[in-house]
């Protein structure tokens, strides 16, 4: 799990193809791998990856077909900056919101404008992710936490701080470009529980009565 909370930008030192798969050489620049070992898993601009190899300089990470298929992460090139977030320890502040790291699609900035020191973006999204973002919710946006100031059919806006556009790469964003969305976890949960209910028919008055939770319904 994660935050959404960068840690610092890195840079894509090296790209593999290995079949329908990839290894990524990743600079890590700030972010400090002194506790990092095999196997832990880092966020880079959204996705969850595992460690495959480290030193003082960076660390490597396999991307399997399916994450490229998902994210825009078989898009970069060497050089691109990339957002770092190690995974969350359980003593940590949970500064953003519950981040899995498993992106459910891609959006696409359609508008980019100055307001004040701040940047507003509104991003493009597919409608069955659209469905899932809410004003003032959380989304996640190639591994920052953001807040919805507004959502539409098919898209959303956000309004990025100072501090953000300077700490990652946000700032960097262009109308066109492309982001990995990964929506609320809650919501998808949510979703699920109002659509199956206890009894796989969903959730009516009926149901939420014979589970205790409103007098019955006769």
């Amino acid at each position: 799990m994660f935050t959404g909370i960068v840690a610092t930008v890195g840079r894509l030192a090296a790209i593999t193809p290995r079949g329908e798969a990839m290894r990524l050489r990743i600079a890590s620049g700030e972010l400090d791998l002194a506790d990092v070992a095999l196997g832990d898993s880092i966020a880079v601009s959204g996705p969850c990856l595992t460690v495959v190899a480290f030193d003082r300089e960076g660390f490597e990470v396999d991307v399997s077909h399916e994450t490229l298929a998902r994210t825009t992460l078989g898009r970069r090139k060497v050089g691109d900056g990339v957002n770092l977030e190690k995974a969350l320890r359980l003593d940590e502040r949970l500064g953003g919101h519950l981040v899995s790291g498993h992106v459910d699609g891609i959006g696409r900035v359609s508008r980019r404008e100055p307001h004040g020191e701040y940047l507003r973006f509104v991003i493009g999204v597919p409608r069955e992710l659209a469905r899932y973002l809410a004003f003032k919710g959380s989304v996640c946006l190639d591994g920052v936490s953001l807040t919805v100031n507004a959502a539409g059919p098919e898209d959303f806006e956000i309004l990025t701080i100072p501090h953000t556009l300077e700490r990652t790469t946000l700032g960097t964003l262009a109308v066109g470009d492309e982001v990995n969305v990964e929506v609320d976890l809650i919501a998808r949960y949510v979703e699920r529980l109002l659509s199956q209910g206890a009894g796989g028919d969903g959730v009516s008055l009926a149901s939420l009565a014979a589970a205790g939770f409103v007098r019955g319904t006769d």
